[in-house]
């Protein structure tokens, strides 16, 4: 029986870290021993598919519970949080009109809910509602209708009960969605790649945050990719395989990279390009997404997130320090054996985007992204007030102001077009989300994008500006924009939109 007492000394514990090791795994409790010990790991067993649930006649019906677990994770079983006893949670696959129905229990301690980041979907009533509050115990109906034009690509799942967010995706609450493409795009296989970060105390369990980690971002001490550490993939000559990949870190950058194999992008989050771009590596802010192709060429290849420098926290407080991750992380070795086979057939052409850059602008706006010292300055949601770091130390707001559930900070006229300028004042990256829209990227750093780019998760580099444009299409009613570094948007680097 699964003992769901107060958060099971899970994340709110704060179990202190000692030096000691986690029996036969590998894992030591020591920060560098730990990170060493997951870059210098072997390839692994093979990678292991989440679950897989698909629609049929339009209609996909599903029940999930999130609890806390005895789960596997990197091949341990260890004290998590999950989606129907996985980490991460089963993949959905649906079509574009098709109608998704989820039954949500929540069998945690605290309040939770459901977001289906990224669905072009309602934010009203039981669809992708973030105003929605699951209580411990409870059970909610959720019911998303996807439009017949619904575009296809990689989308993911995870809760958004604000105040609880970081903690419960930190925990292990996660799980892809794909909309299927109307047209196949042909494969010799697909992968769905998830990948997370964790920090496991010598309990086996989640230690809490530091206010310096909620500051900062917490970044876990192992990536995992579908729960496991280094995983093997195996393939033939020649062969092309097609990775959704979803970054469901909290705060974790991913600039990933696979020397010596050919990769295409086909597009990030919901953006699909007309023909895929050969790249040579992929960069993704937490909560982005990106419909990789790899084409196999004989050898053994590791795929590794590498350094990124998503700034510093260091001028904000005392103490504060670097926010680059601190090594490589060898997340995946792809094995390419055997004979070779015959070639696959071409990439179809995809419809070319939509482009706003010529559309009549209604209204701009700006947003502007900062960090600094002050107390808790706004109401929290559903009663929880603890939107600040660290009891009153530090401040994340948008335009001044931390996330107030009974305010709404921006209203956009259904129908429109409008161009915000995305400032960022901090010394710290910030992801920016908008629920429910995606943002079709004009201009970074004061330099015009020439090619046509969609994302719902854009990137505010440190002490930089981004302008994007919107169509308030399709869907009216109330939802949020807010940092997808979790813990700052727990921390109130959220707002409330209404489009009407």
């Amino acid at each position: 029986m699964v003992d769901i007492s107060r958060r099971n000394a899970l994340i709110l514990g704060g179990v202190g870290i000692g030096g000691v090791a986690i029996g036969g795994t590998g894992f030591v409790v020591n920060q560098e021993s730990r990170r060493h010990a997951a870059l210098e790991a072997a390839p692994g067993v093979a990678l292991v598919q989440p679950d897989e649930l698909r629609s049929s006649a339009g209609i996909l019906t599903v029940s999930l519970e999130s609890s806390p677990q005895q789960v596997s994770i990197a091949g341990r079983d260890v004290r998590a949080l999950s989606y129907n006893g996985g980490v991460p949670g089963p993949t959905l696959r649906v079509r574009a009109g098709d109608t998704l129905s989820v039954s949500l229990r929540n069998g945690l301690a605290d309040p939770s809910n459901l977001h289906v980041h990224g669905l072009h979907v309602s934010p009203e009533n039981n669809s992708d509602n973030m105003f929605v509050t699951v209580a411990a115990g409870d059970s909610f109906d959720y019911q998303y209708e996807l439009p017949a034009n619904h575009p296809p690509g990689v989308y993911w799942y995870h809760p958004h009960h604000h105040g609880f967010v970081a903690d419960q995706v930190f925990g292990g609450l996660y799980g892809a969605i794909i909309v299927e493409d109307p047209d196949p795009i042909p494969a010799s296989r697909e992968r769905v790649l998830v990948i997370s970060d964790i920090t496991l105390d010598s309990a086996g369990t989640i230690p809490a945050a530091t206010a310096m980690e909620k500051m900062s971002g917490r970044e876990g001490d192992f990536v995992l990719v579908n729960g496991q550490v280094t995983p093997r993939m195996n393939a033939r000559p020649g062969e092309r395989e097609r990775w959704r990949i979803v970054n469901a870190c909290v705060s974790r950058y991913l600039r990933l990279r696979l020397d010596g194999q050919q990769m295409s992008l086909l597009g990030i989050d919901s953006g699909r390009f007309e023909a895929a771009h050969e790249v040579s590596e992929v960069v993704l802010a937490p909560g982005n997404r990106a419909d990789l192709l790899v084409t196999a060429t004989a050898g053994t290849s590791v795929l590794r997130a590498h350094t990124y420098d998503r700034g510093s926290s260091g001028g904000m407080m005392m103490g504060g320090g670097t926010s680059a991750s601190a090594d490589d992380v060898a997340l995946a070795t792809f094995i390419v054996t055997g004979d070779d086979v015959a070639p696959v057939a071409a990439t179809p052409v995809q419809p070319v985007p939509r482009d706003l850059r010529t559309a009549t602008v209604t209204a701009r706006r700006e947003l502007i992204f900062a960090m600094g010292m002050g107390g808790n300055m706004g109401g929290g949601m559903a009663g929880n007030t603890s939107n600040d770091m660290g009891g009153g130390m530090m401040s994340a707001t948008i335009n001044g102001q931390v996330f107030d559930a009974t305010r709404i900070d921006t209203t956009a006229q259904f129908g429109s077009v409008e161009e915000w300028l995305l400032t960022n004042t901090s010394p710290l990256d910030h992801p920016m989300h908008l629920h429910v829209w995606p943002m079709q990227i004009v201009e970074q750093s004061g330099r015009r994008v020439d090619t046509i780019m969609w994302q719902d998760v854009v990137n505010i580099p440190a002490r930089s500006t981004v302008r994007v444009r919107i169509a308030f299409d399709d869907f009216s009613g109330r939802t949020v924009y807010h940092c997808h570094i979790l813990d700052h948007e727990d921390s109130g680097m959220m707002g409330i939109i209404t489009a009407n």
